[in-house]
């Protein structure tokens, strides 16, 4: 099922660099693996029948990664021996038309999100902005409270206001979604581990972030101011995060460059 699902995705359409001899015909193992961010080892072994019980959230990175209509999704959890999530949980699919729509942004850096602030997917573009998330550090707000630093710029002002922000938004959303487990431990574990999130959390403090403008220290070109415009997805609950720069600015030809620099780290 896998094997079959991935050759019918053609590498250029996932914003992945395309040359030399390609004995697959559509996604390689490992350019798979980049996409869900699963190892290529794992997903070989799901292959060839050598592994079992993928967890809920492999399951969904290969569904966004092989780009599965919501029928297919629900095969695919089927196959896994899992229940596909359902009413009350937060939304993790992300329909066609949004995936068309950053498919059309492949030279923007761009992320998709759930109403969680978890990272569902992001483009080589963003990749190369903002770095690579791993496990608990995909969803923002425990990188906010218990990860380490970013390369997101703040002053003293703007973090408050983004802590502040991010810890209403997360009871919003908490609220909206009642019966979501995963959603559960997550704030469970940011109130044990954190004690700023747990007098934020007691004291339903409220406020509006201002997250249009963005400072980005990047390990290779220094500093890039950008706009950072957040789309809500109407019906799915998704949150796209696009940054830009203004045409003809230093800050523009730097996110040009960056586009050569995340090509050539894909390539190598």
């Amino acid at each position: 099922m896998l094997r079959r699902w991935r050759d019918r995705v053609p590498p250029e359409t996932a914003g992945l660099p395309v040359g030399g001899h390609r004995r697959a015909a559509g996604l390689r193992r490992e350019e798979l693996a980049l996409l869900a961010g699963i190892s290529v080892d794992y997903i070989t072994r799901l292959e060839q029948g050598r592994s079992a019980n993928p967890s809920e959230q492999v399951v969904e990175a290969l569904g966004r990664a092989l780009r599965l209509s919501g029928t297919e999704r629900e095969q695919l959890f089927h196959a896994a021996g899992l229940v596909p999530p359902g009413r009350g949980t937060v939304p993790a699919f992300i329909p066609a038309s949004v995936q068309r729509l950053l498919d059309r942004l492949s030279g923007t850096p761009v992320a998709v999100s759930d109403a969680a602030w978890t990272l569902l997917l992001a483009n080589p573009l963003f990749t190369a902005l903002m770095g690579e998330f791993h496990g608990k550090e995909r969803n923002a707000v425990w990188r906010t409270f218990l990860g380490t630093s970013t390369r997101t710029v703040h002053t003293e002002e703007t973090l408050a206001s983004l802590r502040i922000s991010q810890v209403a938004g997360l009871r919003a959303t908490a609220a909206r979604y009642p019966a979501d487990q995963r959603l559960r431990r997550l704030i469970a574990e940011l109130r044990a581990d954190s004690e700023l999130f747990a007098r934020l959390w007691d004291s339903r403090a409220v406020a509006e972030h201002d997250g249009s403008r963005k400072t980005v220290d990047h390990p290779q070109l220094g500093l890039l101011t950008l706009d950072c415009d957040l789309l809500h997805v109407e019906g799915s609950d998704l949150r796209i995060m696009v940054y830009t720069a203004e045409p003809g600015t230093r800050d523009a030809e730097r996110l040009a460059l960056l586009g050569v620099l995340g090509t050539q780290t894909l390539v190598g």
